[in-house]
C-alpha cells in the first residue's frame, strides 16, 4: 500500500541498511530514488553511499554481509565484476554479463546477485524512441555497464553488438560469455568499430570529470547515429554535447537508472516488507485499543 512521501525517518536501532558501493560515490543517485521509496512506504529503512577502494573492495564487502541489520547493497563503478565474484549467487543476466550491481541477503543469510543495469537501458532506449530490435550497436567499454547493456541488447534483439576495450583479457573473458548465449553476434577489437553502426554506447567512466578526453570522436560516427552515454553526473557529458551539435540524437545516461527503480523494489521485496510493516501497526492498535478499554 502506497503512503505519504513526507514521511520522515527517524533513524534507530530498528533501522534496516543499504549501501551502494563506489569509487567515486559524489555521482550516486540511488540514494536520491530509493530513500523516497522507503518514505513513500512507511519503511524503517535508508541508503547511503560507501566510497570504497578498489583495493579494499573484498574486506569492505565481506565486512557488511556479516552486518545483520544490512539488507541489500547495490553496486557502481568500478566494483560490479567484484560483486559477482563474491556473490553466493547470481541470475542468468549477471552471469551473462560477468557484472552485478544489486545484491540482497536471502532468509538463510546468502547474498543473491543481479544486474538490472541492461535492462534499464533498454528500456530507456526504447521509451525514446530507439527500439533495439535489428541494430548494430558499438559499445565502448567492456567493464561493468557495458557488460550489462551488451547482453541487455543482444537479448532485446540487436543484430549485431560490437565491443572495445583495450584490456583484451576482459573482452575476450565477455565475448565468450555472450557466445554462449547469442552465438555469432558479438564481435570485439582493441578501438571502436564505428561502420553502419545505429547506435553507439559510451560504456566508460570518461565525462565524469571536467578534463577527461572524449571516449571516442563523435566526427567518426554514420550521420544520425544514436549516441548514449551511461554517466549520469553531469547529465550532459562532454559526448553527448559534441554529438547532439553534429546532429545525433543522443541518450542521457540517468533513464538507465531511474527505470531500474521498479525492478529494485520488486528484488529487494519492499512490497512485502510494506505489507509486514502495516500488520505490526495494526497488532499494535489492537494491543492499544484494549489497554484503552481497561
Amino acid at each position: 500500500m502506497e503512503r505519504n512521501s513526507s514521511h520522515a525517518l527517524s533513524i534507530s536501532g530498528e533501522t534496516r541498511l543499504y549501501v551502494v558501493l563506489g569509487d567515486p560515490v559524489a555521482q550516486v543517485r540511488a540514494p536520491s530514488l530509493l530513500n523516497p521509496l522507503f518514505a513513500q512506504l512507511g519503511l524503517n529503512s535508508v541508503l547511503f553511499p560507501v566510497h570504497v577502494r578498489p583495493d579494499s573492495f573484498d574486506e569492505v564487502f565481506q565486512g557488511l554481509r556479516s552486518t545483520e541489520n544490512l539488507d541489500g547493497i547495490l553496486v557502481t563503478i568500478p566494483h560490479k565484476a567484484a560483486a559477482l565474484r563474491l556473490a553466493d549467487e547470481v541470475s542468468p543476466a549477471a552471469a551473462a554479463s560477468g557484472a552485478v550491481n544489486a545484491l540482497r541477503r536471502e532468509p538463510d543469510g546468502r547474498w543473491t546477485g543481479e544486474n538490472f543495469d541492461g535492462i534499464g537501458f533498454v528500456t530507456g532506449l526504447t521509451e525514446a524512441g530507439h527500439r533495439p530490435d535489428g541494430m548494430r550497436v558499438t559499445v565502448v567499454g567492456a567493464g561493468g555497464a557495458g557488460s550489462a547493456i551488451a547482453a541487455a541488447l543482444l537479448a532485446a534483439g540487436a543484430a549485431r553488438v560490437s565491443l572495445c576495450d583495450p584490456d583484451t583479457d576482459k573482452l575476450d573473458a565477455l565475448l565468450a560469455r555472450l557466445d554462449a548465449y547469442w552465438p555469432g553476434r558479438a564481435t570485439g577489437a582493441r578501438t571502436p568499430v564505428f561502420t553502419d553502426a545505429d547506435l553507439v554506447v559510451n560504456a566508460t567512466p570518461l565525462g565524469m570529470r571536467a578534463d577527461d578526453p572524449l571516449p571516442f570522436s563523435p566526427g567518426d560516427l554514420p550521420a544520425r547515429c544514436v549516441v548514449a552515454d551511461v554517466i549520469m553526473k553531469p547529465r550532459e557529458t562532454a559526448l553527448l554535447r559534441v554529438a547532439e551539435a553534429a546532429g545525433h540524437p543522443v541518450l542521457y545516461g540517468a533513464p538507465m537508472l531511474d527505470h531500474q527503480l521498479d525492478l529494485y523494489r520488486t528484488f529487494f521485496r519492499l512490497d512485502e516488507l510494506d505489507e509486514l510493516d502495516e500488520l505490526d501497526e495494526l497488532g499494535e492498535t489492537v494491543v492499544d485499543g484494549g489497554r484503552d478499554g481497561e
